[in-house]
């Protein structure tokens, strides 16, 4: 059966690249080169979007939408008041753009607050470090932790080392390669500091660039391991310490944190759609999510990606379009520990998987976009390839790999194509989870560039006859 199987996916892959057309349950595949052509008509509909978006009456709108929310309402950690209060205004927006179905989905999220924190050096000299709890971090006696520290480059030092971190404090001052590297020491640096007897971890901060910025995110526990306070410190002073341990010195540290776990709360993934005018039922989502840690106002992260996304949606509206398939925007809740609103979002639809085209989102900033980020199968990427060519009058038509989300990695996985932009990661990763994460890092120009991507892709896909090939 396998070997059958193998045999008629081939035949698939060869009809489609050599330009005839077969039929599949009894419906007639396009070929390539139809395909082309059907995508080519839509250069006068890209052109219009692109003109509205970046030129026109919308130019700026998804900017000033974001500002006010997050001016008026601020960071959005999830559990938190303000997370619950950003989801009923973006519910009334959605439904006062005149968009479909809006609707709040309900699911359960984590709740944790960092409350009271300080990191002081009390040897060599006094010190007053700046630091950032880590999600889901235990806190530390009223008293705090009083210890000496041994400062590690990586893991396998620590390992070597591992006799001389039995009651000291961990501090992690490994290198900045790349994000999916580095975070490893966040998110699991407490568990191997605590394997060894540590007391407490500090982490360097995960960042491209640092203006004495600490950098907070998710890190997790394990189970059997002890559980131990741990937070994030500048590159900064990660350095500062690493020197002065060269040098001889003795380095102590007081570290004093109130973080608190709370039982799960209740929260809402925010949907809202324009139905589709011939295949309802299928479905093109497009994302990003609204919560965001608890310093400086979540506007990069992920406000940006919300907001182009709900754009996409208006601007649709705005022109008179209705796809041939749904559009539907999805808001997840509680991204930054995990995913927890998307998963629970995959395990409520995925019934359905068979009838989603493509999953899209936007978190990696909405600054000047240089591509679209694709993960699919190669006659998926073809197709993807000419969709981007659409966007030629604003020069952006890059189509690569990689196009995973923390929020559809659920539907990737499962087979389902998926997309997200292509951005400027140095400068993300300067601004990200931090107090500098602010409307000021925000460009309106750049981001009325990226919607008119985000609005171009998902209109087209929805809108072509067929949906994107999975195989």
């Amino acid at each position: 059966m396998k070997f059958l199987l193998f045999i008629l996916v081939g035949i698939h892959l060869l009809s489609f690249n050599s330009g005839k057309s077969i039929y599949k349950n009894d419906i007639l595949q396009k070929t390539f080169q139809e395909i082309k052509e059907e995508i080519a008509h839509y250069r006068d509909v890209a052109k219009a979007i692109i003109d509205l978006a970046v030129y026109g009456k919308a130019q700026n709108r998804s900017y000033e939408r974001l500002a006010l929310l997050v001016d008026t309402i601020g960071p959005r950690l999830s559990g938190s008041q303000n997370l619950e209060k950003a989801i009923q205004v973006m519910y009334q927006n959605l439904k006062e753009d005149g968009l479909e179905n809006v609707h709040l989905e309900p699911v359960k999220i984590p709740h944790w607050e960092r409350g009271e924190e300080s990191a002081v050096m009390l040897e060599p000299r006094m010190h007053k470090m700046a630091i950032l709890g880590l999600g889901s971090s235990i806190g530390t006696s009223p008293e705090g932790i009083i210890a000496e520290i041994l400062v590690v480059t990586s893991f396998d030092e620590l390992q070597r080392r591992a006799p001389e971190a039995r009651g000291k404090i961990v501090v992690y001052n490994q290198p900045y390669t790349n994000y999916s590297k580095t975070v490893e020491y966040r998110v699991r640096g407490a568990v191997e500091a605590a394997k060894v007897g540590a007391l407490a971890s500090l982490i360097r901060s995960v960042a491209s660039f640092s203006i004495y910025s600490p950098h907070t995110g998710i890190q997790e526990y394990q189970d059997g391991v002890p559980k131990i306070p741990t937070a994030c410190i500048t590159v900064e002073d990660a350095e500062m310490m690493s020197r002065m341990i060269s040098r001889g010195s003795r380095v102590v540290i007081q570290l004093k944190m109130g973080a608190k776990n709370y039982a799960d709360a209740d929260s809402f993934n925010t949907v809202a759609e324009i139905i589709g005018s011939k295949y309802p039922e299928q479905v093109v989502l497009v994302s990003g999510h609204l919560d965001s840690w608890d310093v400086g106002q979540g506007a990069m992260d992920d406000g940006g990606g919300a907001f182009i996304s709900w754009e996409a949606l208006s601007l649709i509206k705005d022109l008179g379009l209705r796809p041939k398939r749904t559009l539907r925007l999805v808001l997840w809740t509680a991204e930054e520990q995990g995913g927890i609103g998307a998963f629970q979002y995959y395990q409520a639809h995925k019934a359905n998987i068979s009838n989603y085209s493509l999953v899209m989102e936007s978190d990696s900033g909405t600054f000047l976009p240089s591509g679209l980020q694709f993960t699919g199968s190669e006659k998926a990427r073809a197709i993807m390839k000419e969709v981007m060519s659409l966007l030629q009058p604003i020069n952006i038509t890059q189509v690569l790999s990689a196009g995973e989300g923390t929020d559809i990695n659920f539907w990737i996985q499962a087979g389902v194509p998926g997309a997200s932009l292509l951005d400027d990661l140095y400068k993300y990763f300067s601004f990200h989870h931090s107090h500098g994460d602010t409307m000021t890092i925000m460009d309106p120009k750049q981001m009325n560039v990226a919607a008119a991507v985000w609005t171009v892709v998902s209109y087209v896909v929805a809108d072509m006859e067929e949906m994107l090939p999975r195989f």
